[in-house]
């Protein structure tokens, strides 16, 4: 059995029997996992208050069989405690974790979403996450995990976008006119698509409301087609006012 220590983000938790409880985890240098920590749930020297989603630990495990490890201890680096005074901020974190999980196959490294994702909840935490800042983690997350919506160009022939441009999930993105009858888009104005664009490449650009609505309407489309489902992050976002 190998023993290692790495940090790593709480993805999500789901109880098991009694005591224990299964942890999925988004380490360092091995990517996702799932782990257990046995009797998580009473034990308060080992794991009181750890095992929360969006905090940041040193862990240490244990492989045993294969792809099954074991939770042996936790120390928190960051709980990032005040997102947690918030509804919007507990939703954005939230969405944030299941993205991740939802983006990366298990003990599949991804050192730079790691790192994009603690940025963020960083950034949610000293109340620095701009309007606009969502999006931008949305588009470097499905940029590092080889999803990244095309805005640039037509997805289908590659050609410069004309002024109606739709936006195509299953084609990739953004598609020009003479492309449309191949797609099956919707709409979309040129101007957001070139500000899309932006983003994506680092921009801080600020959108109107309605724009970000938009935006955050195509990404959860684009999201959920290409991964299959819908996260469960977006309702609760939307519950809580978040656009």
């Amino acid at each position: 059995m190998e023993h290692f220590t790495d940090q790593a983000l709480v993805l999500s938790t789901v109880d098991y029997g009694d005591a224990d409880r299964l942890v999925t985890l988004f380490t360092l240098t091995r990517g996702k996992l799932t782990a257990f920590a046995a009797n998580a749930r009473k034990s308060k020297r080992r794991f009181a208050g750890a095992l929360e989603p969006f905090t940041l630990l040193k862990v240490q495990l244990v492989e045993r069989r294969g792809t099954t490890y074991r939770l042996y201890s936790v120390d928190i680096e960051r709980g990032f405690y005040s997102i947690r005074d918030e509804l919007p901020r507990i939703a954005r974190a939230l969405y944030c974790v299941e993205l991740c999980r939802e983006l990366v196959r298990e003990q599949e490294p991804h050192e730079q979403l790691f790192y994009t994702a603690v940025s963020y909840l960083d950034l949610l935490e000293h109340q620095a996450a701009g309007p606009t800042s969502l999006i931008a983690f949305e588009l470097s997350a499905l940029a590092q995990a080889g999803l990244q919506p095309r805005f640039d160009a037509c997805s289908l022939c590659g050609g410069a976008l004309s002024e109606r441009v739709l936006f195509d999930p299953e084609h990739g993105g953004a598609v020009c006119e003479a492309c449309a009858e191949r797609a099956h888009g919707q709409p979309v104005s040129p101007e957001l698509i070139r500000a899309l664009a932006q983003i994506q490449e680092g921009e801080k650009l600020p959108l109107s409301p309605e724009s970000r609505r938009t935006a955050r309407d195509l990404l959860n489309g684009f999201i959920a087609h290409h991964l299959g489902k819908r996260l469960k992050s977006v309702d609760f976002m939307r519950q809580v006012g978040v656009d």
